[in-house]
């Protein structure tokens, strides 16, 4: 799609200005693209600057980097980083991290043994539900060090028991379903503390699809703020126009800055594509406004 079809559509793309989307996934976590593949199809979208987050894993980053600078884009060395808040999973996006940053890694570390562990434990829950093999075939999807819900999904669906990966988390993945099994995540404090300690900006990311009160959304983002959160992903691939306002709103309510990431997983599922973000709303200030990059791409911090 050309940036002038895009705009009329009302996406995230100006003339004579960069396009940005800041939230991805790769087969290092539970993406279906390799790091490089999913350069060129951020290029071929138009996008100029693509953050790679993949789940509690920075290994696609290198060879993100590489395919970025063959294809005349800028690479974000980012993650998402799973946090276990009032009962309840949040995750967060870091963007322009130190991958060498070693309190992070660990921790990303101390969250992948966790994922493992918790596959197995799903792998046990759907076999007592009749459905054998699902461990095997969910370790068989996962190209990276980790093994996700997604794999799972992806298993079910392939083999009848849903008729979509979507609809798999409804039907087995979700509370009170047969392969949930609850997080146990790093605290929201050790989370922002890696990415802070890293040199990144944290962000919330996707905030409309928690389900919690409006009480309960503002204690989030008062705690958030107070521990040094940067952000809030106010433009998501899974966020509705209205729901962009919204978080529009807040965001400006917490003094946070508005990010935008498609969270694309994959071309499988057509309703989440990279270059198809609508524009933030106004008034927002871009968590971008002040990032500079050198000549090969790497973001410095602004004189």
């Amino acid at each position: 799609m050309g940036s002038a079809a895009a705009a009329r559509i009302g996406y995230n793309v100006r003339p004579m200005s960069r396009y940005y989307d800041l939230h991805s996934h790769s087969l290092a976590s539970d993406g279906t693209l390799s790091p490089t593949a999913l350069v060129q199809r951020a290029a071929a979208a138009g996008v100029d600057v693509l953050a790679l987050t993949d789940h509690d894993d920075t290994s696609g980053i290198v060879e993100a980097r590489q395919a970025a600078a063959q294809a005349g884009i800028t690479l974000v060395a980012g993650v998402e980083v799973s946090v276990t808040w009032g009962r309840q999973t949040i995750h967060l996006v870091g963007l322009n991290i130190d991958i060498d940053y070693a309190p992070l890694q660990a921790g990303l570390a101390r969250s992948r043994d966790y994922r493992n562990w918790r596959a197995g434990e799903m792998g046990r829950r759907l076999a007592k539900h009749g459905i054998e093999g699902a461990y095997a075939g969910a370790m068989a999807r996962a190209h990276g060090r980790i093994i996700s819900r997604t794999h799972f999904a992806q298993f079910l669906a392939e083999n009848g028991h849903a008729e979509s990966v979507r609809a798999v988390f409804h039907s087995f993945l979700k509370p009170n379903k047969p392969g949930y099994v609850p997080g146990e995540w790093a605290t929201l404090e050790e989370a922002v503390s890696w990415i802070n300690g890293a040199g990144g900006q944290a962000v919330i990311a996707h905030p409309a699809r928690y389900t919690m009160t409006a009480s309960k959304r503002r204690k989030l983002l008062q705690e958030f703020v107070a521990l040094g959160g940067a952000g809030l992903e106010v433009v998501s691939g899974s966020h509705s126009r209205g729901d962009n306002f919204s978080m529009a709103q807040l965001a400006k309510n917490f003094g946070l800055l508005a990010s935008a990431g498609s969270d694309f997983h994959g071309p499988e599922n057509p309703w989440v594509e990279l270059g198809r973000l609508q524009t933030l709303p106004d008034g927002c200030n871009a968590i971008w406004q002040d990032w500079q990059f050198d000549a090969c791409g790497t973001r410095r911090a602004a004189s």
